[in-house]
């Protein structure tokens, strides 16, 4: 059992007999009152983020989350199709709202790890990093800047990205999943 003090960010827990994820956890003492510890926590089977606030006392079960490795098949009408990396001959499907906003980084035959809960597969955690192809690059103007300028492209996905202006048409870029941000360009040799 986690007493309320244990809620740290990634923290996994069982409420309302549902798997959630700590996203943000703070700590707040007013004069004379118990400790309350403010939350925003994800639940990991349809991706709600709620605000939570819980108080000296409250405690929780952990949750028993295990992993599986998956590859990332195809997707078909808001259905997203996966294979287990041991037994391709094992496939499953998640719908939309269960992926959520990783969809957009999702490529054909990408390792992925897959999260069971109670037996059921429930979610995916993609890598933090993923190489896209970027399809279409505008060309980039250089003007008055004391920075750098960015430009939007669009990846292999269909996913939209601010880049630095030297990324072309053709280029793979490496970006930060959580973020949403690029880190750099790979070179291909």
């Amino acid at each position: 059992m986690l007493a309320h003090t244990d809620l740290k960010k990634g923290v996994q827990i069982i409420l309302d007999g549902q798997p959630y994820e700590v996203l943000v956890s703070n700590s707040m003492k007013k004069a004379q009152r118990r400790p309350v510890i403010q939350t925003k926590i994800k639940n990991l089977i349809n991706g709600n983020v709620v605000e939570r606030n819980f108080q000296q006392g409250d405690v929780f079960e952990e949750a028993g989350l295990s992993k599986l490795k998956a590859k990332f098949l195809y997707a078909h009408r808001e259905s997203y199709f996966f294979t287990e990396s041991s037994n391709p001959s094992k496939r499953f499907d998640l719908s939309l709202e269960q992926v959520g906003e990783k969809a957009k980084f999702l490529k054909q035959g990408e390792e992925i790890e897959a999260l069971i809960f109670d037996g059921k597969i429930i979610s995916i955690i993609l890598p933090v990093k993923v190489q896209l192809k970027v399809k279409d690059s505008p060309p980039g103007v250089q003007g008055d800047r004391a920075q750098g300028g960015t430009k939007a492209v669009t990846l292999e996905t269909g996913a939209q990205l601010n880049v630095p202006l030297f990324v072309e048409e053709g280029d793979i870029v490496e970006l930060n999943v959580e973020t949403e941000e690029y880190t750099r360009r790979v070179d291909e040799k």
